[in-house]
């Protein structure tokens, strides 16, 4: 039976076949490796990872895992930015600091404003009907309905 290097309890037979020390937090914290992993873009839907070792490194050494999004590495002639730096110190500078993503203006969803959609509700509320609060807001009975059954859609009413 085999035991483990740093307090001497047997091991499970299945865990003797990978390791050689116990699952005591004391055996974890002393004989716990951690590894290396490396992503790899392998394509533009997702990144495979791997463990870095040296065949993984002799490979990524070789271009095995090149990027295939790009159907050229490089250019034959370096092309630069008008402040002169070469392309692949754009390419860093851009890794490093990424624009933000431009927002659209806020549109709003639904063709009423706020203030219409808490009068129609406070009125709802008081037993009016949809074609009442329709004439006392100059909206059409289909908008109000509209505005009570969205509020109640989010739990308001």
């Amino acid at each position: 039976m085999a035991q483990c290097v740093t307090c001497g309890s047997e091991l499970h037979p299945d865990r003797a076949k990978k390791y050689n020390y116990c699952m005591a937090p004391e055996c974890q914290r002393k004989n716990l490796k951690g590894v290396s992993m490396v992503a790899v873009g392998v394509n533009k839907s997702a990144e495979q990872y791997m463990l870095l070792d040296e065949e993984t490194r002799d490979d990524l050494a070789r271009g095995k895992f090149a990027d295939q999004r790009r159907g050229n590495f490089g250019t034959s002639v370096p092309s630069s930015d008008p402040a002169g730096r070469p392309a692949r110190a754009q390419q860093v500078q851009a890794a490093r600091h990424p624009r933000p993503a431009r927002r659209a203006p806020a549109v709003p969803s639904h063709p009423w404003t706020k203030s219409q959609e808490r009068l129609a509700l406070l009125y709802n509320q008081q037993g009016l009907r949809p074609e009442e609060i329709a004439q006392k807001l100059g909206l059409s009975r289909y908008i109000v309905t509209q505005i009570i059954l969205t509020s109640r859609n989010r739990g308001k009413l």
